[in-house]
């Protein structure tokens, strides 16, 4: 299974994605923002990063276009509701920074499933 970093700043609904991930046997170390994120990938390794692209003091399309600087191959699952503009907006940007998967949220539980276990597909 996958050694998974989950960003987001809502608190509820990091803790129920955390629980989900760990019952189908992954390993999830959680962050709330992009700040809290780039610290935690500088003293781990992961294998999988699944980040909300809107949060408080780094937004997870700075925290991706650092990332992709300092680890380009570590695949990106990322996700939003919207924000200012259209979930679609955001998530096309994130595609464009080389996200594997994109998520509007919300979104069901086999979808997030199928984007992880997808993520690990061709390579």
């Amino acid at each position: 299974m996958a050694r998974i970093l989950l960003v987001d700043d809502e608190v509820e609904f990091r803790t129920l994605l955390r629980s989900l991930l760990v019952a189908e046997g992954h390993e999830v170390e959680c962050a709330s923002n992009g700040v809290e994120a780039l610290e935690t990938l500088h003293c781990s390794i992961f294998d999988l990063v699944i980040t909300d692209l809107i949060m408080p003091e780094k937004e997870g399309i700075e925290m991706m276009m650092e990332l992709r600087k300092e680890s380009p191959k570590l695949k990106i699952i990322a996700m939003t509701g919207g924000g200012f503009g259209s979930a679609n907006d955001y998530l096309s940007f994130a595609k464009a920074l080389g996200a594997v998967k994109t998520l509007a949220k919300p979104f069901t539980r086999d979808e997030i499933l199928a984007a992880v276990s997808g993520s690990f597909e061709n390579g």
